[in-house]
């Protein structure tokens, strides 16, 4: 399970990139980080843009209330989620996982 936490208004996670893949898609969970691939290159910023926007539209939020709070030029970052619950995130990062076609 993710492990989501609740900072005031604001809930994070630990997120694992794989830049350059072939497909963008979130590929699971290893030790409470959720595992995600982009097809952007981690050039100019461009694959974290690209790991926002695809958690974004899996979660059904405005991509304007994510933000990376850690991990700029690392593989592992820190995402943050505004005006959020971290049971809300929890439960729907658990059923993104759980049933990845819907």
């Amino acid at each position: 399970m993710v492990l989501v936490r609740q900072e005031g208004e604001a809930a994070s996670f630990r997120a694992r990139l794989q830049p350059k893949a072939s497909r963008e898609a979130i590929v699971g969970e290893a030790d409470g980080v959720l595992r995600l691939r982009v097809t952007a290159p981690p050039v100019d910023g461009r694959a974290n843009e690209a790991c926002l926007r695809l958690l974004a539209k899996a979660l059904d939020l405005s991509v304007s209330r994510f933000q990376i709070a850690a991990g700029h030029h690392a593989r592992i970052k820190t995402i943050r989620i505004a005006d959020a619950s971290a049971d809300l995130v929890r439960t729907a990062l658990r059923n993104l996982l759980e049933h990845p076609n819907r």
